[in-house]
């Protein structure tokens, strides 16, 4: 747990001199696109003014963003996946496409410049990566030290993550135009509310009993420890008792779970695919894997979740950077500070809600973001924030 202060540092630097090495493909890549992009001053061409502002990646007439809108958005991806555990890519999303208009702009080239829309399409997923794995790192650091991250079960997935990533993206960088990758961003995550929906049916919490269990027990000694009260030490945060190739098992706050590490190795392997296609953490996923699966509280399914997602985002950025994709490094440093603040606070805030409220605010999140998106690249029909 020592080395643990080290790993954002050098995850940074490791990134950088990557990123340096590879430089010059981000520009050809990039001038090349924008060459073959029809000038003029129609959606979907370049501005023949050389004066023209230049925005998003450098781009002339492309989306010039509030750079205080951008903190205060990357704080609240922060909040939301160190809160949750998830969702952290998908808001990262939301304000990539939506919020500072860079989804519309990918989607003008569609006929005019493909070529170019795809280039900024994977320069949105990688933007939305590189949030999602800075929170991923803090908010590991955090829940490991709060003792409600499940170590074994956030490795095993993070090796599967390893695997699932590295294919996705392999496949998939160039290939995708902007209202297909925003369609299918919004079907997944549709899929995903619906699930989570039924979670909360009677059916479904039939067969968690024992996550509620242990979601009572540790919002009872929350509850105790704030009042002042005296907690029994024996039973306070997690404490892995035994871990094998075919078996791990732990207690969380005195409730006994277990789990086969080949299933969420499996499991990780096909959530970091279809994550790195979406270019999201892939935590709104992981989060449902977690709860259904291996039976976890949302409590220990944030932290956990955390860990495998940093994994894919490592994997997954690698693979874009070195295919030559582009990134806007000003405006990424600024969004990470903002994620730094929401993350810090994030673990230290979702004590106070409740397991069933966290998981409603899942729920509404998936269905409008979900609805919304769909709509708009598979129907050409958007819905007000989306």
């Amino acid at each position: 747990m020592k080395n643990w202060k080290w790993t954002l540092p050098v995850g940074i630097l490791a990134t950088a001199a990557i990123a340096l090495w590879i430089e010059p493909a981000f520009a050809d890549k990039l001038s090349d696109a924008i060459a073959k992009a029809p000038i003029g001053s129609e959606p979907g061409q370049i501005p023949a003014d050389p004066n023209a502002p230049k925005g998003f990646l450098g781009i002339p007439g492309s989306p010039v963003v509030n750079p205080i809108l951008a903190f205060c958005w990357a704080v609240w991806v922060g909040w939301i996946f160190s809160t949750v555990g998830a969702f952290g890519g998908v808001m990262a999303g939301v304000g990539h496409m939506s919020v500072f208009g860079f989804g519309n702009y990918a989607g003008s080239f569609k006929k005019t410049a493909p070529d170019l829309g795809k280039v900024i399409t994977d320069s949105i997923k990688a933007s939305n990566q590189f949030l999602v794995g800075l929170s991923a790192a803090i908010s590991s650091f955090n829940y490991l030290k709060m003792k409600r991250l499940v170590l074994p079960l956030a490795i095993t997935l993070g090796l599967g993550s390893l695997i699932g990533a590295w294919l996705a993206q392999e496949l998939s960088a160039g290939k995708l135009d902007f209202k297909s990758y925003q369609g299918y961003f919004g079907l997944f995550v549709l899929l995903l509310g619906a699930w989570l929906l039924y979670e909360t049916t009677p059916a479904g919490q039939a067969k968690k009993q024992t996550a509620k269990k242990a979601a009572q027990a540790f919002e009872s000694a929350a509850k105790k420890q704030a009042a002042g009260e005296t907690v029994d030490a024996a039973n306070v945060g997690l404490t892995i008792t035994q871990f094998t190739i075919s078996k791990c098992a732990f207690t969380f706050y005195g409730v006994p779970f277990q789990f086969n590490p080949l299933i969420p190795f499996l499991g990780g392997i096909v959530i970091s695919a279809v994550a790195a296609f979406l270019g999201v953490g892939g935590g709104f996923l992981l989060v449902p894997f977690l709860t259904s699966v291996t039976q976890l509280p949302m409590y220990l399914a944030a932290g956990t979740s955390a860990l495998a997602v940093l994994v894919s985002m490592v994997t997954s950025i690698i693979t874009l950077l070195a295919k030559g994709t582009p990134i806007e490094w000003h405006f990424i440093g600024l969004e990470m500070l903002g994620i730094a603040v929401g993350s810090f606070v994030g673990p230290m805030t979702s004590k106070y809600f409740s397991d069933v409220w966290l998981k409603r605010l899942f729920i509404v999140l998936s269905a409008y973001v979900g609805i919304g998106y769909l709509l708009a690249g598979f129907f050409n029909y958007k819905i007000p924030g989306v």
